[in-house]
């Protein structure tokens, strides 16, 4: 299908496959093997390679590069992906790598995620949905980062590190180990301080299941117990709040910060 909102000065690859409805702006060059879907906008200068699909309507700010090989010197010319799905607003200067082989294959950002400007995604990292990256706020690879979370301006997460939902890290917070859903982290290290009790009341968490969550918090990070021990107690408590904790901590690989 013949894309019909491309400027003059854009490059699109023969092979790259775009919708009717997509626009590219001046001087936007996308490569081979790349796949975008309805509504979709990418301003100027933009730089898509592939392989990478992107979903419907997103909205690509100028200056970003999406789809380039991972920053990681085992990459030996794999063809990985990149994965961008529906209504995400990716703004300037963002670079999203493609995946590994050692590890997914594909680097993920799922849906109506609003992500700001400098931001970078490294290989093999997944992003859930409903996220907001503030500006400059960087992922190492193979980190995954769960729905509804925020993370603050100039905020650096390790590789491998997993954030949970609606987590929210301060302005200029280094992330080393995993941070448990609905936790605020602040700090170099990040430490935990306290739940995010605003955003859940904004997402419409009733006032009982804010109740459950800082009780939650406070066996987790307040009892003096170890992390066997407040799984122990977490897991006797049936909520779908708390088991979404509990899960996390179950999968957790790096340990949380304490």
């Amino acid at each position: 299908m013949q894309p019909a909102k491309i400027h003059p000065t854009a490059i699109i690859d023969t092979s790259a496959e775009l919708d009717s409805s997509v626009e590219v702006g001046a001087y936007s060059v996308i490569g081979p093997n790349v796949k975008i879907d309805a509504g979709t906008r990418v301003a100027s200068h933009v730089t898509i390679n592939g392989p990478t699909i992107i979903g419907q309507h997103n909205q690509i700010f100028q200056f970003s590069s999406l789809g380039e090989v991972p920053q990681d010197k085992k990459y030996k010319g794999e063809p990985t992906l990149l994965e961008i799905g529906n209504n995400n607003t990716i703004r300037e200067f963002c670079t999203f790598n493609r995946g590994t082989v050692q590890d997914k294959g594909t680097t993920k950002i799922g849906n109506d995620n609003w992500i700001m400007a400098y931001v970078h995604i490294a290989h093999d990292c997944e992003i859930g949905n409903h996220t907001i990256f503030a500006n400059n706020s960087s992922l190492a690879g193979h980190v995954d980062v769960h729905d509804y979370a925020i993370l603050g301006g100039f905020t650096l997460i390790h590789q491998f590190c997993k954030i949970g939902s609606h987590v929210i890290t301060a302005v200029g917070s280094v992330v080393f180990k995993d941070i448990p859903p609905y936790v605020t982290a602040a700090g170099y290290d990040a430490k935990p301080h306290g739940i995010n009790a605003e955003g859940l009341k904004r997402r419409g968490f009733s006032a009982e299941s804010i109740l459950q969550i800082k009780r939650a918090y406070k066996t987790l990070y307040r009892k003096g117990l170890t992390l066997d021990e407040s799984k122990a107690e977490l897991a006797s408590i049936a909520t779908p709040e708390i088991n979404l904790l509990t899960d996390f901590l179950n999968i957790s690989t790096r340990g949380i910060v304490r």
